[in-house]
């Protein structure tokens, strides 16, 4: 069985990305972001949502292991910033409905929601400028970035929280990451 581990970046909807996963049929745990990397055993990696950077812990560390990482919100912010992008803060903060184009059909993580879904997504803090190897899979009138990836490093990122119930086609992106890590 294919088992996907999330990171806990204090985020508040932690436990809602472990029981989607669960939802969707692998085995899967909340872990400590201070957990040491030699120690996780798992086919993928969720980097949960969070209030801030201070608190990821040993999470940059685990975009050197070689299985794939989907961040989330924090978890996409850690990817950008440790892979050379940038993050700054977003001209609209809190939680929101925002529609987001899908403008990569061919990802294998947001294509399948083409050509646009609606997602729930805090933009205080967004990443500004994607890291060299990305390509921006998605946006909106927010936020220039609202999905990235880098299909050969195995790294995925959203901007919006596909666990909540008000993103709609939420558990599709957890079931296509779910077939990356599968297929990896």
């Amino acid at each position: 069985m294919t088992r996907i581990v999330v990171i806990d970046l204090h985020g508040q909807f932690t436990h809602l990305e472990r029981r989607a996963l669960r939802d969707v049929g692998v085995d899967t745990e909340i872990v400590s972001a201070d957990t040491p990397p030699a120690e996780l055993d798992a086919d993928g990696i969720v980097l949960s949502g969070g209030p801030d950077m201070d608190r990821v812990g040993n999470a940059p560390d685990y975009l050197d292991l070689d299985v794939p990482v989907l961040g989330i919100c924090l978890g996409m912010q850690l990817i950008a910033v440790e892979r050379g992008g940038t993050v700054g803060g977003g001209d609209y903060g809190g939680y929101a409905d925002v529609d987001v184009e899908i403008v990569d059909e061919e990802d294998p993580l947001v294509g399948s929601l083409a050509p646009e879904t609606r997602v729930w997504a805090s933009h205080a803090d967004e990443v500004t400028k994607v890291p060299e190897g990305f390509v921006r899979t998605a946006t909106s009138d927010v936020c220039d970035v609202e999905a990235m990836s880098n299909v050969d490093a195995g790294l995925y990122g959203v901007q919006w929280h596909p666990e909540v119930a008000h993103t709609e086609r939420g558990e599709e992106v957890f079931e296509n990451f779910v077939a990356v890590c599968e297929s990896s």
